[in-house]
């Protein structure tokens, strides 16, 4: 289905796809997870379970910048800007001001940085054209680095379980590592229930070449990292750099962090600390109600249930010669509220001029979904033409409720007829 998808439709619907659905890792398999934490929020989550890291404050204003910066009492600071997107460093803001990260050992210094960066936009290669608005900035203690590590826990399908990934070539991309010295990149399964034991992680410090004193730090991070990942439900601790310093300390200087989904009730805290200020409010309001919303470039909104039948409807609507204006995915255990706020999310749209609802009951009722139909059409005042294809469990009853309801809803009794009814639609 993908290598078909790639020829029919746009690469950039099929990467957004992908960044939802896919696995990334050259060799290993870490699902990409939604949970989008600030680079501050990482730090206080690795301090929280005995990762050494550099001390730093949080401002959200320049006004007690240069005393938060005395506090940390170091010798140099380093200021960056708290936004999601990469390339900080090489990037600009509104006001002509270049850079989101920046070094400078005078406090007072720290103040006029903070007042360029907070309350501006910062363009950077991941930002949309206009920037992101600096909301906070993190000033931390800057580190000497004699060496950069890389140390990685996550979760690996290939495996059936966690593996450590640690490579001596640490601050550059470990894939590159992967591919031309894949002799300094070491793969250790971990066993769930045995854990990563002081001899294991013994065994990660001598292949990351840390020597004496710095042999046993360097294990006594590892075991904090496989702490925190049990602890939060991690599928993956990515620390690139871990760094050793001139003054005999191991250091996480950088973390990405990600979680899993389905654990969220166990990490409420965590998963509320989301910094949703970045995205989509579709994608969020979406997601309040447990729905994923994707949005394209097109003027069909597609309402399906799973990733696979959300590409195989989009697919089908691209050989008849339209083009996906977004879709919504439904998940299994969907209910008549869930249908009704997917079509207040895609009716409000202004790209849409047609909607296709493509939905295969197998745990969903497809009279569930006629319902939900239903009350939307009436309740949103559904002013774009409707085509819908059910397919599965209680479908006859679903097709008799969307009948009698009266409405002037399009029935397809298969998706390649779904698709030419929702492009002649629109037409």
């Amino acid at each position: 289905m993908a290598s078909i998808y790639r020829k029919t439709i746009s690469s950039k619907i099929f990467t957004k796809l992908e960044n939802f659905y896919k696995y990334q890792t050259p060799g290993l398999h870490v699902p990409v997870r939604h949970l989008n934490l600030l680079e501050y929020q990482s730090k206080v989550l690795l301090d929280n379970h005995g990762v050494t890291i550099q001390k730093f404050k949080l401002l959200d204003s320049a006004k007690s910048a240069c005393e938060s910066s005395k506090s940390l009492g170091a010798a140099e600071y380093v200021v960056k800007a708290q936004i999601l997107a990469g390339g900080r460093g090489k990037g600009h803001f509104e006001n002509g001001f270049k850079g989101g990260v920046h070094l400078t050992k005078d406090p007072e210094q720290v103040e006029k940085l903070v007042e360029k960066m907070v309350g501006h936009k910062l363009i950077t290669k991941q930002t949309p054209a206009d920037g992101i608005l600096v909301r906070k900035v993190m000033v931390a203690e800057s580190v000497d680095i004699l060496r950069e590590t890389y140390l990685c826990i996550l979760m690996d399908r290939d495996h059936n379980g966690p593996v450590v990934l640690a490579s001596p070539d640490g601050g550059v991309d470990i894939e590159e590592v992967a591919e031309k010295t894949p002799e300094r990149l070491l793969t250790m399964p971990i066993d769930i229930f045995e854990g990563i034991t002081k001899e294991k992680a013994l065994k990660v410090a001598d292949f990351l070449n840390f020597k004496g004193e710095l042999r046993d730090k360097c294990a006594q991070e590892v075991i904090s990292v496989w702490k925190m990942f049990l602890n939060v439900d991690a599928t993956q601790i990515e620390i690139n750099p871990l760094i050793e310093t001139p003054q005999g300390s191991v250091v996480a200087v950088d973390a990405k962090i990600q979680f899993d989904d389905n654990a969220e009730f166990r990490q409420r805290e965590i998963f509320a600390s989301e910094d949703t200020s970045e995205s989509d409010p579709r994608e969020v309001d979406a997601a309040s109600h447990n729905l994923t919303f994707i949005s394209m470039d097109g003027n069909i909104g597609c309402l399906v249930n799973g990733a696979g039948l959300a590409m195989a409807t989009m697919d089908i609507i691209q050989l008849n010669g339209g083009v996906p204006a977004n879709f919504l995915d439904l998940g299994g255990g969907v209910n008549e509220d869930q249908v009704f706020q997917a079509f207040r999310i895609l009716s409000g749209d202004p790209a849409v001029r047609g909607i296709l609802v493509n939905v295969f009951g197998g745990i969903v009722n497809c009279a569930t979904i006629a319902n939900g139909i239903v009350n939307a059409f009436k309740n949103i005042n559904l002013k774009v033409p409707l085509i819908v294809r059910l397919e599965g469990t209680n479908v006859q009853e679903a097709k008799r409720i969307l009948t009698e309801s009266g409405l002037p809803i399009q029935s397809a009794g298969d998706l390649d007829e779904a698709a030419k009814k929702a492009v002649a639609a629109i037409q």
